[in-house]
């Protein structure tokens, strides 16, 4: 068992989070090692373009999205804090909803691409993380009773986080609370576990999404 999250980014070639829009029938399925790519280019642009240091609080303000696991996983991999207030960082959707003095944003668009035009006063994730390398160049390792997470006014330490079951299940999560997705994800890669995540759409929809992916309704 790891001793941080920032050794926790996954390597396995089998499928680890599987994302559906039932909106508009978007479908990103990420294999361990892909998303532990986007995790070290991600990793890497918070490290050594933007020099965040030890313990700096990164607000991930994306909705329920494929790249919403890439910036929780890069942010611990950098030795950063997950937070929802007081931050120095904000990766946020295209409703660019953000006053930090590092606001990032995402289009959310299929497969990753960049916003139509440049949004005025954040840097466009899709034009600065993919040309990144997909190996680390630097790794900040906290120790376990760090803060790892700040979410609604309470803290949680690497360990208290690690604490969570492995999972070896394939669980559906629909529309999920960033908390709810963090533990699952965190339990899904301590063990051999995935995550379905869809948004929008009815029960009947997840109900059948459920059953195509073989995933468990928690």
């Amino acid at each position: 068992m790891p001793s941080t999250l920032s050794s926790l980014a996954p390597v396995s070639p089998q499928p680890l989070v599987t994302f559906y829009d039932l909106a508009t029938g978007e479908r990103v399925e990420l294999s361990g090692i892909t998303l532990g790519n986007w995790v070290a280019k991600a990793t890497n642009y918070l490290t050594e373009d933007l020099e965040i240091e030890s313990g700096a609080r990164v607000r991930i303000g994306l909705p329920p999205h494929w790249l919403r696991p890439v910036w929780v996983l890069a942010t611990w991999t950098a030795g950063a804090v997950v937070a929802d207030s007081e931050a120095e960082v904000a990766v946020v959707g295209p409703d660019l909803d953000a006053d930090e003095p590092i606001r990032l944003a995402a289009s959310l668009r299929p497969l990753g691409a960049r916003f139509a035009e440049p949004p005025e006063g954040f840097t466009d994730i899709a034009a600065v993380v993919p040309p990144q390398p997909d190996v680390l160049l630097t790794i900040d390792s906290p120790g376990p009773d760090d803060v790892a997470i700040d979410l609604g006014g309470a803290e949680r330490s690497h360990a208290e986080v690690l604490a969570v079951a492995a999972d070896d299940r394939r669980l559906l999560l629909g529309d999920p609370e960033l908390a709810e997705e963090i533990d699952a994800l965190v339990a899904a890669c301590r063990g051999t576990g995935s995550l379905v995540i869809t948004v929008g759409g009815t029960d009947d929809d997840r109900a059948r999404i459920a059953a195509q992916e073989h995933a468990e309704r928690p």
